[in-house]
């Protein structure tokens, strides 16, 4: 049997990738209200301009191929790979900061980097770079 830290990550990882995948628009359920992303410096705070943002991202495929901390929080960490478009094969970081709120696992912060290092590269299209960072009160 898996720790609970694991399943829940993994799960998480799952769901939301499913989500992403299908129906980018249903993201909003999984992050908390006073959550913001900050993508390219551009803020947008609450599910709803979240799950706005990532439903309206510029290209339509997308492939892909988990950390935990303490105090009721766990860490879910994917790397991997993932191809936008037509787009080269491109290492990814994903990171999500999941918290147990009225029996339910939510993302309070949710980081993702590309792991560009082929520094002679053309740019790309898009640069996918999401940073969401949990608004305190």
């Amino acid at each position: 049997i898996k720790p609970v830290w694991e399943q829940v990550g993994s799960s998480f990882i799952e769901h939301h990738y499913r989500l992403f995948h299908n129906d980018r628009t249903q993201l909003g359920a999984i992050y908390i209200d006073v959550l913001c992303l900050v993508w390219e410096g551009q803020q947008f705070p609450g599910k709803a301009a979240i799950a706005e943002k990532l439903s309206n991202l510029l290209f339509q495929k997308i492939q892909h191929s988990i950390m935990h901390s303490p105090d009721s929080y766990i860490i879910s960490m994917a790397v991997g790979q993932l191809k936008v478009d037509e787009d080269l094969i491109m290492v990814f970081h994903l990171m999500f900061l999941l918290k147990n709120i009225n029996d339910a696992w939510v993302c309070t912060n949710d980081v993702f980097r590309l792991a560009l290092h082929n520094f002679g590269r053309p740019p790309l299209r898009q640069v996918l770079t999401i940073f969401q960072c949990l608004m305190l009160q």
